[in-house]
């Protein structure tokens, strides 16, 4: 069975002080809910990565169905790090897909500030390897910037390159009232930043953020009764790769990012020159130059060239626009939500709701999620209707 977006819903993304998980995950589901013109789901699938590190909250089916007024169904999180709105909207692709469920509520939420410093960073530490990692002081941020600096030192790159990365982020984010940080960056204040774990800059990595975002699906063969402009997915897939950078056979290989994306693109029946917009997980700027090459767009060593001049061939009238409305950088990273946020964006892009975000004549997306520095990558292909 065909599945379908029919309704999203979005929080602002930044630092909201005085409200809790469940306060955002309210908003969120309610306004998806809304657009779908629903007020009842069978199942509630929850993106959430860190609730019980940050929050010392579990159980999160539970109190999200209840603060949405939704007793009784079906409800449960999906966890897989930063990749974890993405699981999850896997899981309620699986579920309508099979018949399983009719409509289901996807929601991504996080609330990072009930951590701060260090101890934010050190609840973070639960996405590496506990036994040769953590336990060793290393961070996401730390292991990034061993990533970043091999990919250096093989292609011979200085960290001025990658800046087009970031600019366009925050070019695209500018436009977004939703975007966490909407100022534009400057060239040649990319390297100059301070540096969180060298080479990683602090212009270089996704802030940490508080957000929800939410879509409902539907089956495709109801979702025209229910929705004007239904966006169908004609493509999910996950996989996976070492938790650790040391246990691939070359860490400038996103492996799972190059199986989700060919399995997605197969199941669609599409290729990669049939996509009009990419939403890619933009947490560190090498993330996105070795995704770009796992996924086939450029050759090894050269996803990096997409930054050049400040990024214009990724702004959204370029050849392949990415991260339309800030990305991960400039929309900043909720974590166990930004798989959602991609969904939800890209929906808006295939609906021609983006407003100043808006890419001319989209009609494919891809939005792809990552856990970790490649260890779990999901791909979904989105479209205003089935191919």
């Amino acid at each position: 069975m065909d599945v379908s977006i029919v309704g999203y819903g979005m929080t602002a993304v930044g630092e909201h002080w005085s409200r809790g998980i469940g306060e955002l995950a309210e908003e969120a589901g309610q306004l998806a809910l809304e657009d779908a013109g629903l007020g009842q789901v069978d199942a509630l699938y929850i993106g959430n990565a860190y609730g019980g590190t940050f929050n010392g909250q579990t159980q999160l089916g539970s109190l999200i169905a209840n603060q949405l007024n939704l007793d009784g169904i079906e409800a449960y999180t999906c966890e897989a790090g930063d990749a974890s709105g993405g699981v999850a909207l896997r899981t309620g692709y699986l579920a309508v897909a099979s018949g399983a469920v009719k409509t289901a509520l996807v929601l991504g939420v996080e609330k990072a500030t009930d951590m701060v410093g260090p101890a934010r960073v050190a609840s973070r530490g639960v996405s590496l390897d506990a036994d040769f990692e953590s336990v060793n002081g290393a961070t996401l941020a730390a292991m990034a910037g061993l990533l970043m600096r091999r990919y250096m030192y093989e292609y011979g790159l200085e960290l001025s390159h990658f800046e087009g990365f970031s600019i366009n982020a925050h070019r695209n984010g500018a436009r977004n009232p939703q975007a966490m940080y909407r100022n534009r960056l400057r060239a040649g204040a990319f390297a100059k930043a301070p540096m969180i774990a060298a080479p990683v800059s602090l212009f270089d990595s996704a802030p940490d953020a508080d957000g929800a975002a939410a879509v409902v699906l539907a089956a495709t063969d109801v979702a025209a009764d229910l929705v004007p402009r239904p966006v169908a997915i004609l493509g999910s897939a996950t996989a996976t790769d070492s938790l650790t950078l040391q246990d691939r056979h070359n860490p400038l290989q996103l492996r799972a990012v190059k199986t989700s994306t060919d399995r997605a693109l197969e199941q669609a029946g599409l290729s990669l020159s049939d996509i009009h917009v990419l939403e890619l997980h933009d947490a560190f700027t090498v993330l996105t130059a070795l995704s770009l090459e796992a996924m086939g767009v450029s050759q090894a060593g050269e996803g990096w060239q997409w930054a050049r001049d400040g990024g214009l061939g990724i702004a959204l009238d370029g050849d392949l626009p990415i991260s339309t409305f800030g990305g991960l950088k400039s929309r900043g990273n909720p974590s166990g939500a930004t798989g959602v946020y991609q969904a939800a964006e890209a929906a808006l892009q295939l609906r021609g709701e983006a407003g100043d975000n808006q890419v001319r004549g989209a009609k494919q997306a891809l939005a792809q999620n990552i856990g970790g520095l490649g260890a779990t990558a999901v791909t979904h292909i989105l479209s205003v209707s089935p191919e």
